[in-house]
């Protein structure tokens, strides 16, 4: 009770209305806060390339302004090209979406398991998804997924203003915001956070330049195969399959789900899903013996079964974005942990705290 002086109050009060309002901001700005984010990872996704210019002895306002108005021109002809594209092969695909056509597809999968599975009961899987496709298609829940997709329009057209924008300046910026913020850390602590920043931003830079460049030669892989195999939709199927792989180990089964389901559509029979069951299994092999030991040799640093249950638990918390983000959280949380404990065990100054504060040993 003789620690507790007035000036400690003080600094607990402030400091528990810095975090409530850090908060407050969190809830009510939530959007913004997620733009920001996604500008800080397109930021440490880029920093190599600016730096690399920078050191070539380009000015590196001028090089970060070229590197965004290169990612900006991929982005145009991506929504000019590609995207019309994949909306023309969803477009033909929603147009076979009918009730009538799903309630048969129904049927013989229906048929093709009772024949295997005589315990199943007869019309067990067209029942159910007459009922569902009856919630789905209800006319009073339209209005609900129109202004749904207008939110997420809304939301796309506003993060391609404010993350470049925001990107731009942690760019050119960036240090001296690492700087200033460091300014805030006692003497005694600068070293110990520094080197937390140093090494999570390194390894964070590299996680996500691998996780973007493993899923590109996903989807393109996926693409080619499923073109082989004979599928339509193989373009749009293929980007899917290659977003989904950023989610380890549940991403190659969603994979290898949307593959059969899409193949089944088009076909209204079995005919190409063996084809496409190949071509997936595939492109999984080739990402798991050569894409991830090549892109993920220095960012992995955890046990596989540690990021399954990671992964569980960002499920758990959070669906597909707690799923997304749970890796990212972790390798921050396990780098600070293990940066702590070693600087608790070779700092001295760490030792003195403790002694001061506890007092000498009786």
């Amino acid at each position: 009770m003789g620690n507790i002086t007035l000036e400690r109050v003080v600094k607990f009060i402030l400091g528990a209305a810095a975090v409530a309002v850090a908060l407050l901001i969190l809830y009510n700005y939530s959007t913004l806060v997620v733009f920001l984010i996604l500008a800080m990872i397109l930021s440490y996704i880029l920093d190599p390339f600016a730096n690399r210019l920078q050191s070539a002895g380009l000015n590196r306002t001028f090089g970060i302004t070229l590197i965004l108005a290169t990612v900006i021109l991929i982005l145009v002809f991506i929504s000019t090209s590609v995207i019309p594209i994949i909306a023309n092969q969803m477009a033909e695909l929603t147009a076979q979406l009918s009730i009538e056509n799903i309630r048969r597809i129904a049927v013989q999968v229906e048929n093709q398991l009772t024949n295997k599975f005589e315990f199943l009961p007869d019309g067990f899987l067209e029942e159910n998804i007459t009922a569902v496709l009856n919630e789905l298609f209800n006319v009073n829940q339209i209005s609900t997924i129109v202004s749904d997709a207008l939110s997420i329009f809304t939301n796309i057209f506003s993060a391609v203003l404010v993350v470049p924008f925001a990107a731009f300046f942690f760019l050119k910026d960036g240090s001296k915001i690492r700087r200033d913020l460091l300014q805030l850390v006692p003497n005694k602590y600068f070293e110990t956070t520094l080197t937390v920043i140093d090494k999570i931003e390194k390894r964070l830079g590299l996680y996500f330049r691998s996780v973007l460049f493993q899923s590109f030669l996903v989807a393109l892989s996926s693409w080619t195969t499923l073109s082989v195999a004979g599928l339509d939709n193989a373009m749009s199927v293929g980007i899917a399959v290659g977003l989904a792989n950023t989610i380890p180990y549940f991403g190659p089964i969603l994979g290898y789900f949307l593959s059969i389901i899409v193949s089944i559509i088009e076909t209204g029979n079995f005919s190409l899903v063996a084809a496409c069951i190949l071509a997936i299994f595939v492109v999984q092999m080739l990402d798991n013996i050569v894409f991830q030991p090549m892109l993920f040799s220095r960012s992995a640093d955890m046990h596989p079964v540690a990021i399954l249950f990671i992964i569980l638990i960002g499920a758990e918390t959070a669906g597909i974005i707690g799923m997304l983000v749970a890796i990212p959280i972790a390798t921050v949380v396990k780098i600070t942990i293990t940066q702590v404990s070693w600087s608790f065990n070779n700092y001295q100054v760490f030792r003195r705290d403790i002694s001061q504060s506890t007092g000498p040993p009786g």
